[in-house]
């Protein structure tokens, strides 16, 4: 196999649209992989759609007509008998001429795409040329045609094209529907055979890693046989004898490359089993149906790994892999696969159904974050900004990944990290918020979607649900979509028979679920709290947060409340003179309905209100951390009858007021550290006792919730504390929690009942952590305006400051962003008794002002917004 990559500097002209297109049907440079708004960028043809109000002056981009051109030099055919253009994405309705002759039409940005061109390339220079259809008026003129708008959400019908949804906008994501060949594009030559597809399916059985390889297999109608494999089978063909004496050849190994971050110099390697190549059972070959144009064929092999290394969860144990060669004629396959089992369990139970992931028999509580596409132009999530996010999950303790299903099937630059990491994911297939046609026009495109992304995502075993859909199945049954549809197919057919048929195909080894929310039960709404996964949303659109508590699922697939972005974010995108957060820049930048108006309504009864837009900023990004932190602290009380949930989102696409606790520009914000202490695996918070408890009328429990792999054991200290540093009441209390479970104690009245609930916090330490429970509000609380004091040190790489408490501080956070964009602080949203301290360390700021990160709107805390 030979590749002539096509990557590199294209050209790309506007061929018809609105006016605005006229100025651009001179040819520019492109760079391919890439899209047109970023080819136009960088040529200076258009302003920043993510800067001020460009959005607007940008949308004609999705209503024009594309096309990408290129000549190459081709030295003519050599010994090879094949010759394909092989497109590994194209965005979206695509039309492929080569040397004047049209190839192919395409219409999924979701698969990629094989042509056979060997009579039409010439020695000498060829030109290729890619024609892409404008993505908005082509969703509409779709629709049109086949009946109507079906029910979507947003702007435009995105439902009608297999296209990432969001980026035709989103109400956190910017309307830049792009066009452009987005993945890697070149000429494949090869002769004998080819490797068409690999799926190496694990399990565990006992101590013995079990592999089964499927191999599929296309020929060019020449082979040969080679030498005897360590597992092997014949490759059997339904092609007559184009396969003779051809075999899979599989090797196993385990894997030694290290967990490296992209760029890293040092690192600790990844743990490995302690295997060489492994002996395998061959189980036989399966024929499959060939088509009129080419032959096919496809062998399985079967090995077993004895004592096998087994793959777990981060947090549950080691993830070794093992590497996987395959070999068929002179192509080769390779990748990586970890040996675990993974079950989820739904069956009805006394409370109605639950939502219990399992790894290796052994329950996992998830403690998840939604993901969307990290960028709005796809090209530029590089491998480091993957790593990047996936650090920022990590560090944040989450251990699951939902990918989100208005969004794309990820890099495998995500999938590997996870893998490498023990980050578990969740795959939702690629329908979000709208009702999708099941006729051919749409389905045809589907199914072959479907079975490429089931194929190139089975080797991960970070990999451990399969979704079928977001939001659809509520959406249909709840949001008024019934009569709209007066029996028009809305994709219900995809959910409960094609998607779930395709994975019992071609994985059945992990769970799939027909959507999220869903209550597995045919009588029952999918948003059923008692039942499987519930999506909560009340709260964040019309509630108090605290309403979070009337909430007692059994697993939350989304939840989420909305923060502004780091100031150093916002101010780079929105210019309002002077800068208000209803300006006509800010409100570019907020996406949600009413954003602003709720997130004003979010904080009345918990923060002052803000009077200058400093105060707006971090009451703003205060009030979200303190939502998240409530809701997921009563969730995580509910073990084991709650079994996880997953906060939405963890990522912006853009720089935005959105729900993201990391902003586009990399920032922790406030709820970023709100959710890293809420996920310790090990929790101590402080809740409303349990109904029936003895003396529970308005009491408070104390709930240990354990998310180890291990039962914890520990005497817990609670203390009652003035704001002063008075102890007023202290007891010890012994709790137990074995893994996956959680213990309480509901405390007596001289500790749960304050003398004075403004002055007042509840002081729990154990388990190697502690937790400050605020007896009341911020607004309600008497909290000093200057209570601490700093002292600052120089690094090479920024400084340190250490601050301290002369009286409590509430939530002191540090923002060097306001002083540096580039720096980044290690720590946040510490709440600290009188006489204690904390240092934060500031770094990627070389050279920063020390004096600066003192400063009143750098250093801040919740005391600081009170008049």
């Amino acid at each position: 196999m030979e590749r002539t990559t096509l990557d590199g500097t294209w050209t790309v002209e506007a061929v018809h649209g609105p006016a605005q297109a006229d100025a651009h049907r001179e040819p520019v440079a492109a760079i391919v992989p890439g899209c047109v708004h970023t080819d136009l960028l960088r040529a200076g043809r258009i302003p920043d759609p993510f800067d001020g109000d460009n959005e607007a002056a940008t949308q004609w981009i999705g209503d024009t007509v594309w096309r990408y051109r290129r000549t190459f030099e081709w030295s003519g055919t050599g010994t090879h008998d094949r010759h394909d253009l092989v497109a590994d994405g194209l965005d979206t309705l695509a039309t492929i001429e080569l040397n004047g002759v049209v190839v192919a039409t395409t219409a999924n940005q979701h698969r990629a795409y094989r042509f056979p061109v060997g009579h039409l390339l010439r020695p000498g220079a060829n030109e290729l040329v890619v024609t892409f259809d404008a993505p908005v008026p082509a969703a509409e003129r779709l629709s049109a045609l086949h009946g109507g708008e079906l029910p979507h959400v947003n702007h435009h019908p995105y439902n009608a094209l297999r296209k990432n949804a969001s980026n035709f906008g989103w109400d956190w994501g910017i309307d830049v529907a792009t066009s452009g060949i987005w993945k890697s594009i070149g000429i494949e030559s090869w002769s004998g055979a080819r490797i068409a597809a690999v799926r190496p399916l694990v399990d565990v059985d006992g101590t013995t890693g079990v592999l089964t390889a499927h191999v599929d297999v296309e020929f060019a109608g020449s082979s040969g046989a080679f030498s005897q494999a360590i597992g092997s089978a014949p490759v059997a063909s339904a092609g007559g004898d184009a396969g003779a004496g051809l075999e899979a050849r599989i090797t196993l190994a385990p894997h030694h490359a290290s967990a490296a971050r992209p760029g890293a110099d040092t690192v600790p390697p990844v743990r490995t089993a302690d295997h060489a190549e492994t002996a395998g059972r061959v189980v036989g070959a399966r024929p499959v149906v060939t088509g009129p144009s080419r032959t096919a064929g496809s062998a399985v092999v079967r090995l077993e790994v004895p004592e096998v290394a087994v793959w777990w969860p981060r947090g549950e144990g080691d993830q070794p892999l093992y590497d996987v060669r395959v070999e068929v004629g002179d192509d080769v396959w390779t990748g990586r696969v970890g040996f675990r089992t993974v079950t989820l369990d739904t069956a009805a139970d006394a409370g109605g159904a639950p939502f219990l992931l399992r790894v290796n028999d052994r329950p996992v509580i998830v403690r998840g974050a939604n993901w969307i596409p990290d960028h709005a132009y796809l090209t530029e999530m590089t491998p480091e900004r993957y790593a990047d996010r996936i650090d920022d999950a990590i560090d944040a303790n989450v251990n699951l990944l939902r990918i989100w299903g208005g969004g794309i099937y990820e890099s495998d630059d995500l999938y590997d990290r996870c893998d490498e990491l023990g980050v578990l994911v969740w795959q939702d297939f690629l329908f979000a918020c709208a009702a999708y046609a099941e006729e051919p026009w749409l389905a045809d495109e589907v199914e072959p979607e479907v079975r490429e992304a089931v194929t190139r995502l089975s080797p991960h075993p970070s990999l451990v649900v399969w979704n079928g859909n977001n939001e659809n199945l509520v959406a249909y049954a709840e949001w008024g979509w019934r009569p709209s549809l007066v029996g028009r197919t809305w994709g219900n057919g995809y959910y409960r028979s094609l998607l779930p048929s395709i994975v019992a195909e071609l994985d059945p080894t992990r769970p799939y679920t027909p959507g999220s929310p869903f209550s597995f039960d045919e009588y029952l709404t999918p948003n059923d709290e008692r039942n499987g996964s519930v999506h909560i949303w009340d709260v964040w659109n019309r509630l108090d947060y605290r309403a979070y508590a009337d909430w007692n699922p059994r697993f939350v697939a989304e939840f989420g409340f909305q923060g502004p972005p780091a100031w150093s974010t916002l101010t780079a995108v929105v210019h309002d003179e002077p800068l208000d957060p209803d300006g006509h820049e800010m409100l570019v930048h907020q996406k949600a309905d009413q954003g602003n108006q709720k997130l004003a309504d979010g904080m009345r009864g918990h923060l002052p209100a803000p009077t200058s837009i400093e105060d707006w900023h971090f009451a703003a990004q205060l009030n979200q951390a303190h939502a998240i932190r409530f809701g997921m602290e009563w969730f995580r009380s509910r073990t084991p009858d709650n079994t996880g949930m997953i906060v939405w989102q963890l990522n912006d696409d853009w720089p935005v007021v959105s729900w993201a606790l990391v902003d586009h520009a990399g920032i922790r914000k406030p709820v970023w550290y709100a959710v890293r202490q809420a996920y310790q695996p090990v929790l101590l918070t402080v809740q409303p006792a349990a109904s029936g408890a003895a003396g529970a009328a308005g009491g408070l429990d104390v709930v240990l919730v354990n998310a180890s792999g291990a039962p914890v054991a520990e005497e817990v200290t609670v203390s009652r504390v003035a704001f002063d540093g008075t102890v007023l009441e202290s007891s010890s209390f012994p709790l137990t929690a074995g893994p996956a479970d959680a213990d309480r104690v509901t405390l007596p009245a001289a500790l749960a009942v304050p003398g004075d609930a403004g002055s007042e916090v509840l002081v729990v330490t154990g388990a190697g952590t502690r937790t400050v429970f605020d007896f009341a509000e911020v607004v309600d609380q008497v909290l000093a305006r200057s209570p601490l004091s700093t002292s600052v040190t120089a690094t090479d790489d920024g400084a340190v400051v250490t601050v301290t408490a002369t009286s409590y501080a509430r939530d002191v956070s540090l923002f060097p962003d306001r002083v540096d964009p580039a720096a980044r602080v290690d720590d946040g949203l510490v709440s600290l008794l009188a006489g204690e301290s904390v240092t934060f360390t500031v770094t990627g700021a070389p050279g920063i002002d020390p004096e600066a990160l003192v400063g009143p709107l750098v250093l801040r805390h919740a005391g600081s917004l009170l008049p």
